[in-house]
């Protein structure tokens, strides 16, 4: 081969990602969970007894690299089907004519990529074909497929869930792409394992982010004939921001916030730190994460902190005068201030508590005595009569009821001895004896 700039021949137009996907599952790396030997889905394709499936994980595991092995080994007509331009009549279409190839005993597999893409009416037309068994659906998404997937189109699909490379499934992905005459294999490539630990690490789970970036670091390498060296002086030029795995509209969202606040649920302030550093890395808004973490203040804390709400409700408004990148200092005192408060969640359990009342029971009408009488008429019909006025009591306490009569004697707030609440917990206790002793 002539040697020169890496763009002089035709394959360098296609990304590497594309030119050293593997073509067998003992070409492929990682998820030996589901492909080590004797594993079900390596069992599968091998002996092609694929059936319904959705390959679920997250971006640059493999889902649309094993659907292609699939496609290589199976005796059956693959066809792939786009979100993008595949409306209900092409889809019914394909269905017919797999219909009919089955009647010549041909089987059919359709492809789906990103199968989360596709909205229900186009889910739907797959469905009665799935059922008949006239195709095989084979489908790929990063989202959660409980959320996205038609649910009974998903309850004839088996789920194979693809977990995120580790560093060293990445180690072996960059290897082997430097060795392979489809990648890197008609060159001489000089780097380090330094560098090749670098870029495993950047690709946080991601083998096409693995690939891309080598790819650049090669292209931007010193070149000396068929001989081209990555420093790691190149590769931080490249590699100037860890790509996160945070996507602000699906399933890592919550999963993230979920995290940050069951760490300061827990008190663990170490891992609520690290859980909010991710958001803000991944580019959440601020003022999404100040409105959860005033939540928080209530439901966990509640009045064992009765200055938790005010810290939380102050951090928010920084968070709308400064933005980011300012305001990432206030969420993390925040969050620090949350996580290692007292907790009681005495204050969400009571609003948990009234509402089964407000759900079970009528509408109680409110008590004359407690009513408002701005008029004659309303006096008359004994609005306010017998209201006894709190404040000129002597103890601030009086007889009079101001709950519904059905539902005299519910309970809803039960505090804690936790921090500060423990006052409100003598103070209840201190006006039930009142009343037992004063009736």
């Amino acid at each position: 081969m002539e040697q020169g700039s890496l763009f002089s021949n035709r394959k360098s137009t296609t990304p590497l990602a594309s030119r050293v996907r593997p073509k067998t599952i003992d070409d492929f790396v990682g998820q030996e969970q589901l492909l080590g030997p004797g594993k079900i889905l390596r069992e599968i394709i091998e002996q092609d007894q694929v059936s319904s499936m959705i390959f679920w994980g997250p971006p640059g595991v493999g889902k649309t690299t094993l659907a292609e092995i699939i496609a290589r080994k199976t005796e059956a007509k693959f066809i792939t089907v786009s979100a993008v331009n595949s409306g209900i009549k092409k889809i019914k279409g394909l269905m017919e004519e797999a219909e009919t190839n089955r009647d010549y005993g041909e089987k059919t597999i359709i492809f789906v990529d990103e199968i989360h893409r596709f909205n229900k009416a186009q889910q739907d037309a797959f469905l009665p074909y799935v059922e008949q068994g006239s195709i095989i659906l084979i489908g790929t998404t990063t989202e959660n497929p409980s959320f996205e997937v038609n649910s009974a189109l998903l309850s004839r699909c088996k789920v194979f869930v693809l977990k995120e490379l580790d560093v060293s499934d990445i180690r072996e992905l960059l290897n082997k792409a430097i060795k392979n005459p489809d990648g890197f294999g008609d060159y001489q490539i000089n780097i380090d394992d330094e560098a090749i630990e670098a870029i495993a690490r950047f690709a946080n789970g991601d083998a096409r982010n693995a690939l891309n970036t080598l790819e650049m670091a090669v292209l931007n390498g010193e070149k000396d004939g068929a001989q081209i060296a990555v420093t790691m002086d190149t590769l931080e030029q490249i590699i100037n921001k860890k790509s996160l795995l945070y996507d602000k509209s699906g399933e890592e969202h919550y999963n993230i916030i979920s995290a940050l606040h069951k760490s300061m649920r827990n008190s663990d302030v170490n891992a609520a730190i690290y859980w909010l550093a991710r958001m803000l890395e991944g580019g959440e808004d601020p003022l999404y994460i100040a409105r959860r973490l005033v939540r928080f203040a209530s439901e966990d804390i509640g009045l064992a902190d009765t200055n938790a709400l005010n810290v939380a409700v102050n951090v928010f408004q920084a968070c709308q005068f400064l933005g980011m990148p300012e305001c990432d200092v206030h969420l993390t005192e925040l969050v620090i201030y949350l996580s290692l408060a007292p907790k009681s969640n005495a204050v969400y359990k009571a609003r948990l508590n009234v509402e089964e009342d407000i759900k079970e029971s009528i509408n109680e009408p409110v008590p004359l005595q407690i009513r408002n009488a701005p008029t004659n008429l309303m006096k008359d019909l004994g609005y306010g009569k017998d209201y006894q006025y709190a404040h000129q009591q002597e103890d601030k306490l009086s007889t009079m009821k101001t709950m519904p009569p059905s539902l005299e004697g519910h309970e809803y707030y039960f505090p804690t001895e936790e921090g500060k609440e423990d006052r409100f917990k003598k103070q209840l206790e201190a006006i039930k004896k009142w009343h037992e002793k004063n009736g």
